[in-house]
This record gives C-alpha cells, structure tokens and sequence, in this order.
C-alpha cells in the first residue's frame, strides 16, 4: 500500500509533510502536491504533519477522496520531486476548510 494525498491539498499545497519524509516520494504540482506510490515506504510520518489532513494510508482514503490514488499515480510520474519545505500558495488560507476542490486541480 501507498500514501495519498486528497481533495484538502488543491490550491492551499502546504509542504509540511516533505520536510519529514524519509525517502522523497512527493512530487509538486503547481497548486497541490502528490506521493510517488512507487517510492513511498508507507512510514506514516507525513500524514500528522498536514495541517489540512489530506494524506491518507490508501487503505483509509475516503470513499469520495478514493479517485486521488490514480491521480496521485499519474501525476507523480509527470511532475518533479520536492524535497524541501516551501511556502503554502498566498492564498491557502481562504483554501483550506473547503471541498470539493477537484475541479480547481491545475494538471
């Protein structure tokens, strides 16, 4: 099994969780980021470092949130590897309680 990470990243793409992980399995995208399921060791470690609770165990995905495992698989293999913190998106803020952010994915 893999990490994932849902719908609560979209447009706020807080990088907490790239700072802890011991193998380098995100990738970033413009406004969300994605884990690399060929590279993530399933540690866990990342998943209390996000302060919008958008990583997941694959397993525990939410039934709505479960379309982000083939995106995150996708997209891993299109986008470049993050392995620094970097500042949220300027307006994560306004971003971060809401749902339903699918549509706002820049791909």
């Amino acid at each position: 099994m893999t990490h994932v990470v849902s719908d609560a990243c979209i447009r706020c793409r807080y990088t907490d969780c790239v700072d802890v992980c011991p193998v380098d399995c995100f990738r970033e995208g413009s406004n969300f980021l994605v884990i690399d399921p060929d590279e993530c060791i399933d540690c866990a470690v990342c998943i209390p470092e996000c302060p919008v609770g958008a990583i997941y165990a694959e397993e525990d995905l939410p039934e709505d949130q479960k379309i982000f495992a083939g995106i995150n698989a996708e997209l891993a293999s299109q986008w470049k590897s993050i392995t620094r913190r970097a500042g949220p998106l300027p307006d994560a803020e306004d971003w971060k309680d809401k749902t339903g952010k699918l549509a706002y994915l820049e791909r």
